[in-house]
Formats: C-alpha cells, structure tokens, sequence
C-alpha cells in the first residue's frame, strides 16, 4: 500500500487570497483521505513561504525524505501548492521521473503517472508560474501607473499619510506643520540633524505614525537624515532611479531642499534635476555617429523652446549637422507611428484569431510532445541495451564509446526540444498579443503620455536611430516593420501569420511595454 506525505501550505500573500484557509485545507484533505483510504506517513504544515521561490524548508525535507524512501506520494490541495517555480516544479517531475515519487493525490485534481499526466502537470506548474509571474507584473504596472500620475506606492514618509477615499496622499493633519518646523530649524542654519531632531522629540512630542504593530516612537537621528534628503518633501518622487514630478503638497520649495543638500553636503547625490528630455542618449548623428543631446533655449523674445542637436565630441571630425526643435522630432516620431497603428476593430480581431490559433494548436502539441516523448524513451531503452552489451562483453570499449555519445547526445537533443516546445508556445502568443497592443496604442500615448511613456515607445519601435539633415531615420522591429502600412503583405492574416512565425522562432526577450488602454476620449 502506497504511502503518503501530506504537504499544506497556505501564503499570507495576495496571490493565495483566495485559497482555502490553512485549517479549511486541512478538513478537506481529511475527507479526501477518508474516502480513498489512504495511509498517511507524515503531515507536513506550517510552511509560510511562497512556492513561487525555491527554497522551502518544509517542502525540501519532505522531498529529501521521499528520496530516503519514506513515503511513496503526495496529498495536496491542488498542484499549485506545490510549486509556483520551475525548479521545484522540475525536482518533483524529476522524482516521478525516476520513480522515488510514485503518485501525486489531490482533491481538486485527478494525476495520473504516465507521459500523459506528467505533461499535464507541467502545465499547471507552467500556468501556476504564469499568474505569480502576471500578478507580478500587474502590481508593478500599477505602481508604475501610480508614479506617472504623481502619486508614491506603498507608505508615505512622515508628515504625509495615504486617504483610502480617493487613493491619494495628503498632509497628516498631526504631524505635517511640525515637520516643517523641522525644515524651517536646518534652514536657518544655527541647528544640526541630531539638534533638530531631538527639539522635534522632546520639544514637541513628535512621534512617528502608530501603526498595528508598529509605529508610535520617537524620530532616530536616521530618520532625520533621510527627511531632509528625500525630495518628496519637495514636490519630487524618486523611485529605483527614476525621477517623477509629484502630485502631493509639497512641503518646502525646490531651491530650500537645495540648501538643506548643500548644507548637508548631499547636494551631488540628491540634486533635484530641473530638465528632463525624453530621448537624450538614444539617437546618434548621422554624420559624425556623436550622441544626440538637447538643452531649453530662449529666443529674443523670451520664450523657451527644447532644441535637440549633436554633441560634436569628437575633434578630429568636423560636424555641419543643424539642431531640430523637440515639436518636429515629436511629428516625425508620431508619423513613423502613425504607419504602425491598427485600428481597434483589427485588434479584437487579432486577438481572437490569435486565441483561436492557440487553441488549436494546444491539441498538435499534445500530438507532438507524445511522439518526442516516444523517441525519448527509444534513446533511452537503446542506451540501455548498449549498456548491457557493454557489461557482457558484447561490444568493443571503442565501439560502446562512439555509441554512447551519439544516444546521449541524441537524448540531450530530444530533451532541450521537449522543454523548447513547451516554452516556445507560450511565448509567441504573448509577444504577438502584445506588438498589436502596442501597434493599437502607441501613437496615443506617444502624443498625451509622459516622458517616460515616449521614451519607451520609441526605444520599443526599433534600432539604430539616427539624425540626419534633419530627418530621424529608424530600423522598425520586425513585427513592426510587418505591421507597418508600407509593407508589402496585402492582408492581414498574412501580417499576423508571419509575426507569429517570428515569434515562434525567436529565442530572445522581446521587450514590449504593456501601454494603458487609450484614453476614454479617444475611439
């Protein structure tokens, strides 16, 4: 009779929000035992870590005791508790693989142990890692949105705090006019870090924001410190090396965080840039291939314009290349563009042949990964006979040398082409999604996004821009190229097959950022 390790694993994050409770898991699988009458070795509970990572404490014993042969199988509530990562995923398919793992039992799902289920179970691993990998993404796209609309992610420093109404940050009416106070002390010059600080603590009676299980002390003179050289208070959010103008009340003026940098001999780290362009250190000359820089000029009349020209760096070389104003490379830039959107009826489209195309080839795939899985297996069983040949004195050392190495070879082929078909297919389908997406947005975000926004569409777009005489010359990506109205594909569906035929073969990341749907004024 098979013997089993129960493994439980409930997450205190927001990917197991929905899944059982620890204990409901536990009722569950109790009743799942119950009724398959299954011997039980061991219950294994109490794991907290995600099995998005390697690396479980829990789960590794319980594998390395099934390796001693303690147990035969596994009881979980679905594979997903199991592994969200693919080397865990890997190491349990890799037992079932050599036979140490005999079965897997769930209640919400039915495993068999042949070519058939394994594949299945890979499936799901896969499609486990795809949502952790997603939700990922979508929380980072939504702090990203969250940034370019001016608002920080998470906690705001002290004399701030986030309305759950609106979502916004606001002035904490407790502590904002004391944390100025602070500021108006270092400003004046006659006060230090650690002086300011303790007036704020002892004086005051300044503490920090209580929070459940934290919060409600007295400033450290660390805390001092990052006050006055976070540019929050200023207006500006900085965030992994990206500079973002703020939405929130600024507590003190640019020119005074300036002051309060110099005084604390910061300025150098944390000078608040006052321009930022939006393609510096992308484009090259087309004559002399210096780097294209820009800068703010103001004519006779007072008025500022962005001029985007060459740095002439290079003295050897003279440069007769003219600037272009910021509106024109926009215009240009927004043509290139223009030649690239799709409209939103070829995008649902798109989408649902794409989806459809998809679904049919799951069913070939299924097709295919059973012949290669047979071919696999016939490397194998050679490579066996070859062995016992070998141990009987059957072949020669020369002969069993050769041979060896071409049905290990052959098998590493066969290997790497069962793991490559099932990354391939869930990769082109993604990557085509997304160049129509982009293809459908980017000219509209390109002319109403941020600075940010544009810079990305324009690194998306292509390669090897440069300026010359005035004109951005660029190599389109190939879907684009493919996508673009002066291809010579006459339809659609030919665009699309071979944009897909691209991706199916492409081994790289493609690196297409996911655009905001349009704004509601725009059809």
């Amino acid at each position: 009779m098979a013997r089993y390790f129960v493994y439980m694993r409930k997450s205190s994050e927001t990917e197991d929000k929905q899944v059982l409770s620890l204990e409901s898991q536990q009722r569950e699988l109790e009743k799942f035992i119950r009724s398959e009458k299954l011997k039980i070795v061991d219950y294994i509970d109490g794991e907290s870590r995600s099995a998005k990572q390697p690396g479980r404490p829990l789960f590794e014993d319980m594998l390395n005791r099934i390796e001693k042969g303690e147990a035969d199988g596994i009881i979980a509530w679905h594979p997903d508790r199991l592994a969200r990562n693919t080397v865990d995923g890997g190491r349990i398919v890799y037992l079932l693989d050599t036979g140490k793992l005999q079965d897997l039992r769930f209640p919400t799902y039915r495993f068999e142990n042949d070519s058939q289920g394994k594949f299945m179970l890979n499936l799901i691993f896969g499609q486990s890692k795809y949502y952790v990998d997603s939700l990922s993404e979508n929380v980072k796209r939504g702090n990203r949105t969250k940034l370019e609309n001016g608002w920080l992610p998470g906690v705001p420093p002290i004399g701030y705090i986030n309305d759950k109404e609106d979502h916004t940050i606001k002035p904490d009416p407790d502590r904002f006019r004391l944390v100025r106070k602070m500021w108006d002390l270092l400003l004046t010059g006659s006060y230090s870090v650690r002086e300011v600080t303790q007036i704020a603590n002892e004086d005051w009676g300044l503490r920090t924001r209580q929070f459940k299980r934290m919060g409600g002390k007295k400033l450290t003179f660390s805390l001092g410190y990052r006050i006055f050289s976070n540019p929050f208070y200023c207006g500006i959010i900085s965030r992994k090396g990206e500079t973002y103008q703020g939405s929130h009340k600024a507590m003190v003026s640019v020119n005074e965080f300036d002051r309060i940098q110099k005084t604390l001999g910061l300025d150098e780290q944390k000078k608040v840039k006052r321009h930022e362009f939006a393609f510096t250190g992308m484009i090259r000359c087309g004559e002399c291939g210096c780097m294209i820089t820009a800068e703010h000029q103001k004519n006779r009349f007072g008025s500022r314009y962005i001029y985007y020209r060459c740095t002439k760096k290079k003295p050897t070389k003279s440069c007769s290349q003219k600037y272009i104003r910021v509106e024109e490379l926009d215009r240009q830039i927004s043509q290139i563009l223009e030649e690239i959107t799709i409209p939103d009826s070829t995008l649902e489209w798109a989408l649902k042949y794409l989806r459809k195309m998809n679904d049919e080839e799951i069913k070939d795939r299924q097709k295919v990964f059973k012949a290669q899985q047979k071919a696999y297996s016939s490397a194998q069983r050679k490579l066996d006979e070859l062995t016992r040949m070998k141990l009987s004195n059957m072949v020669e050392d020369a002969e069993y040398k050769t041979w060896k190495e071409k049905l290990i070879k052959e098998k590493a082929r066969l290997k790497e082409k069962l793991t490559d078909s099932e990354g391939r297919a869930v990769r082109w389908l993604e990557f085509t999604e997304k160049a129509f997406i982009f293809a459908n947005r980017a000219r509209i975000w390109f002319e109403k996004g941020t600075i940010k926004q544009k810079r990305q569409i324009l690194q998306t777009l292509g390669s090897n821009l440069f300026l010359r005489d005035g004109i951005l010359h660029i190599q389109l990506q190939k879907p684009f190229e493919v996508i673009s109205k002066k291809s010579k594909n006459p339809t659609w569906l030919a665009k699309l097959d071979i944009i897909r035929t691209f991706f199916k073969n492409f081994d790289g990341e493609f690196q297409i950022p996911r655009l905001p749907d349009k704004p509601a004024t725009v059809k």
